[in-house]
């Protein structure tokens, strides 16, 4: 799925309701609960943090797709174009960071 189609979605099922998108701050919150998720799924994976038995299991992505969403609305909500801001973030870090690491052999 193309960014552009992602944005459109969500502005499609956030439009079926009401109160549409919620205030800047009120997503900036609901990020970071949803990055508090995928942080303690890693912790768990990965990390000295050991999952309690009773806990279910969690799908990785979907959790990085909840932050995603998340992203999504924000953009929406702010009129922000996520392909082209990927675009030129893409752009700075291949200028940026050219030399910055070992390139691999034969590339």
């Amino acid at each position: 799925m193309e960014l552009s189609e992602a944005q459109a979605r969500v502005d499609a099922w956030i439009g079926q309701f009401e109160e549409g998108y919620w205030p800047p701050l009120a997503n900036l919150a609901r990020l970071t609960e949803e990055v508090g998720e995928l942080a303690r799924l890693l912790n768990h994976r990965f990390g000295p943090k050991t999952k309690k038995p009773s806990e279910a299991e969690q799908d990785l992505g979907e959790e990085l797709a909840d932050v995603l969403f998340v992203l999504l609305v924000i953009a929406n909500e702010q009129k922000i174009d996520m392909g082209s801001a990927l675009e030129k973030v893409l752009e700075k870090y291949r200028l940026r960071d050219a030399d910055r690491w070992a390139p691999k052999k034969g590339l």
